[in-house]
This record gives structure tokens, sequence and C-alpha cells, in this order.
């Protein structure tokens, strides 16, 4: 533990097993993510949203709660404190007079990655990484790309060849070498592990190391600054790989040891496609673990995990907020899109927008109230989707006495 930070150690999310932060890791002996665990009766001396008003404007403003050391090891684009936007006209068509939008989109890259890979980057360069492997649907492997020729680490992207081709070249963009593999991101993550090793390629896959999720936590706290020193009662999040839920839930007992907030939660409510939906079929039969999805069809990448390695601790998040899962069609969020933009101008990725398809559904089960405080999160701009925007505009010839021009 440092004056910076109060990270003590980490923690096996399976069996609880307490292990040194001091090198690089990837699963817990267990075969589990790893948690990193903070002594937050110290931070708290230090970490208190009065002395917040002070501090830089990025997402480590909350110094304490995060692993770098120190200032100087931080590598970072200046990531965080992105827009929760009021969505009146939205939330009326919808039927809900408190929406509101966290726009992750603003971030550097154009998602809510560059928050788990600022602080994975830090920490895979503090403790010796000098190349890593990140297997992609296609936003964190650009974050994964940024941030390590920012560290200046050598990054190995694998992304499947349907995604979107704005995430490829992002990625090459940035100096990383690309490989697209003929399937999913599950595909991609296991041709990573298998070759990885021998590369010496330290694997930044999801949950596969202990810090992406930290990036993400700070979400909620800035939701807690944001709502003027409360939560909401229901986040509304597009659930692939899981990262966001499971930090956020993780963020709220960190954030109630810290004398910030009581023991009332926000409901977390998970959203994913319908043809690749392995948390919501899990949740709906109760079941605490979720099975691979076989053969997922949804065409959004963000969306398309057929397997959640964090499964067990997403279903957990769900199930003690008293929360709920929900899968929507493509069709309805290409069409949430549209209506998101028409109704307030915002640019949803189309995981975002499944999150407003999934309200009207979630509305009438009664999981979410007209009157309720709700944020949905869009994790990425829609621009890094245009290709799959269609946007068909008339054509006019120029008037006659304007052609000479």
């Amino acid at each position: 533990m440092s004056a910076f930070s109060s990270l003590t150690h980490l923690e096996c999310s399976k069996t609880g097993e307490r292990l040194p932060a001091g090198g690089l890791m990837n699963l817990s002996p267990a075969g589990a993510p790893l948690l990193a665990r903070y002594d937050l009766e110290a931070a708290a001396r230090t970490l208190r949203p009065e002395a917040l008003r002070e501090r830089r404007s990025d997402m480590w403003r909350y110094h304490e709660v995060l692993p770098a050391p120190a200032p100087g090891a931080i590598v970072s684009l200046g990531e965080g404190m992105t827009p929760l936007l009021a969505a009146p006209r939205l939330g009326a068509r919808l039927g809900l007079s408190r929406l509101y939008i966290k726009d992750e989109g603003t971030n550097p890259t154009g998602s809510f990655k560059a928050r788990g890979m600022s602080v994975a980057i830090t920490m895979a360069r503090l403790l010796g990484a000098e190349k890593v492997v990140v297997p992609t649907a296609g936003n964190a492997g650009g974050a994964a790309a940024a941030y390590a020729s920012r560290a200046g680490i050598e990054a190995h992207i694998f992304v499947p060849a349907d995604a979107p081709p704005v995430h490829k070249a992002e990625c090459a963009l940035a100096g990383a070498f690309v490989t697209e593999v003929r399937g999913t991101i599950y595909h991609c993550g296991a041709i990573a592990a298998r070759m990885g090793p021998s590369r010496g390629w330290f694997d930044l896959s999801t949950f596969r190391e202990p810090y992406r999720a930290e990036g993400k936590k700070t979400m909620t706290f800035e939701l807690f600054e944001q709502l003027n020193g409360e939560l909401p009662d229901a986040i509304v999040y597009p659930t692939g790989g899981g990262t966001g839920l499971v930090a956020m839930w993780k963020a709220f007992g960190e954030m109630e040891a810290l004398g910030w907030i009581g023991s009332a939660r926000p409901r977390m409510i998970s959203v994913q496609a319908e043809g690749c939906a392995p948390l919501v079929k899990a949740f709906e039969a109760g079941r605490p673990n979720a099975e691979l999805w076989e053969n997922p069809t949804t065409k959004v990448s963000g969306l398309r995990a057929p397997k959640v390695l964090a499964d067990s601790l997403c279903l957990a998040a769900i199930r003690e907020s008293g929360g709920a899962a929900a899968a929507v069609p493509d069709e309805a969020m290409f069409e949430a899109q549209r209506e998101a933009g028409g109704a307030g101008g915002f640019l949803l990725c189309p995981e975002g927008a499944a999150c407003i398809a999934a309200l009207r559904v979630l509305k009438e089960r009664g999981a979410v109230g007209a009157d309720e405080r709700i944020v949905v999160f869009n994790t990425a701009t829609a621009l890094k989707y245009a290709d799959m925007i269609s946007a068909e505009c008339p054509v006019v010839d120029p008037l006659p006495e304007e052609k000479a021009g």
C-alpha cells in the first residue's frame, strides 16, 4: 500500500484466497477471476466527496481505490468523467419521467473500454509486461492498442473477421498487431490463450487480469458525484463480458465502506441480444452459472459474447440487487438508435440502444417504474458502428445557374 493507493492484495472471487498484488497475474489458482482489495479505512481519510473539488478531472481522481502506487505510474489519455445527460423527450416516449444516459462514447477511443485499459495497462507496465494480448469484439482492442502505445508496450489484438472495420482500423492506427479470426470473441480468446505464453504476451482478456474492472468501477463513483450524492433506482447496462456490471456492484460495497452511501443499492439490470443471451437464460432459469451460447446470431459485436468468464459474479450482482435481465432482437436495437437520436441527439451504439429497447419490456414487466430515476449506460459512440447504420438520403442536382461554380 502507498500513500497514493490503498491497494493491499488480490482476492480469488471463488474461494476468497488472498494473493499478493506485486506481480503479473491472470486467474487465481482456482481458475477464477481475481479482485483487487483495498484498505478502505485508510482510503476514507482522504477520499471524501468534498475533497474531489480540488482534484484532477478524469477517473484517476479516485486514486485511493485504484491500484497505481504513484501519479507517475499512470497511463492515461484523459478517460472518465463522461456526461450524465437527462433524456426527458426520450423518457416521455418510454413512459419514464426520470431517464438519464451516461454517455461513455465521449471517452478516449470512443468507448467505456478506455477506463479498464487505462488501469490494466498501467499495472501491466508497472509489473514488467512488455507485450500484451487482447481478444476483442472491437472496442476493447482499440482501447488496448491506444493505451499500450501510450505506455510503450507491444499489443497483439485478435478480432472476429466480421467485427466493424473501424475497430480494426483503430487498432492498426495505434500500432498494434491485428489478426482477424473467422469466429467469435470466444474463438479469439482461445487462440490468444494458446499462442500467448510462448510469445511472452500478458493476457488482458476480460476478467483474466484483476485491473480492468477497477477502471470500470469509477463509473459508479462518477454517478454519485453527478447525482449530487445520490444513486439511481436502477442501472440498465448492456452486458457482453460483464466487467462493468461486476465492477459497479463491487464499487457500491467500497463506497459504503468509505462512508459515502448506506446499504441501499440500485437494481442492476442486464441487457443482452436475443441472439446471444447466456446471462438472461441463466437468470430466468434460476441457475448460478451461464452455459456457452452456441452459434450466436446477433450482429452487434459488443453483445456477441457466448461465454462469460465471470458469469457467477454477474448473476450474483443482478440477484443481490433485486435486478433483472432482458434480451432484445437486433432490429429493436437499431430502431432504438434512431429513436434516441431523434428524441435528444444521443449517438448511441447498438449496445446502448439495446437498453433503450429493453426499457419498454422492463416497464411492462414492472421491473422499472414510471417515476424512478433510471440510468442507461451508452458504452460507445454510434460513430464506431457507422457501417451498420443505414442513412439513405435524397440526391438533387445543382440549380442551372450554379453549375458553373
